[in-house]
């Protein structure tokens, strides 16, 4: 769950310019706090969330980060089917698909992914592109990115150097999969 949010990440959820965060922020009727040495304005979660109630505003999608969100780019519908019938929607784990690096940057900053799967079957080069670009948004830092490797990769560990957090070599359980995602988003609940 985000504790903290940038005047850009405010502004999209309220649906106004960043300007408009900014002046609030500056009237002092949206509470934070400014990064030292530079003028980048930072606003806390129950600020936000308090300021949101206070104006009537609808909470969007701070009511979603309950969700454990999940991306699949270039999955298969037969992965798609049993990743979803393992981690169900009701019980808050919400589901996107991409079947292009360009679908799946366009996903990943709208949808805000907690975990992005990517199936190398879709290119092994796109994929590491894809990684690469989302690694290098300060936004992914802490998305767990899941390679899924063909049979004949001959070392899925080597995905760890372009920013994957874990590979899976096909054929392999998918349950396995979903437990250590099941793992992580019960950690990220606790928190």
């Amino acid at each position: 769950m985000k504790k903290v949010f940038t005047t850009g990440q405010v502004a999209k959820i309220c649906k106004v310019a960043p300007r408009t965060v900014s002046k609030w922020f500056d009237s002092g009727r949206l509470k934070g706090y400014r990064i030292p040495g530079s003028q980048d304005r930072r606003i806390p979660r129950e600020q936000l969330i308090r300021f949101l109630k206070e104006h009537g505003m609808p909470l969007g999608e701070l009511e979603e980060e309950e969700w454990h969100k999940v991306l699949l780019i270039g999955t298969e519908k037969l992965f798609n089917d049993r990743i979803k019938e393992l981690l169900p929607e009701d019980e808050d784990y919400k589901f996107q698909y991409a079947n292009s690096g360009f679908e799946a940057g366009m996903l990943a900053g709208n949808f805000q992914p907690d975990t992005i799967i990517i199936d190398l079957g879709l290119g092994r080069s796109e994929a590491i592109q894809i990684v690469a670009r989302l690694r290098a948004d300060e936004t992914h830092t802490g998305t767990l990115i899941v390679g899924l490797a063909s049979e004949d990769e001959a070392a899925p560990e080597q995905l760890a150097q372009y920013g994957f957090n874990d590979a899976f070599k096909k054929p392999f359980d998918v349950a396995l999969l979903g437990e250590k995602i099941r793992a992580i988003a019960d950690a990220k609940r606790d928190d």
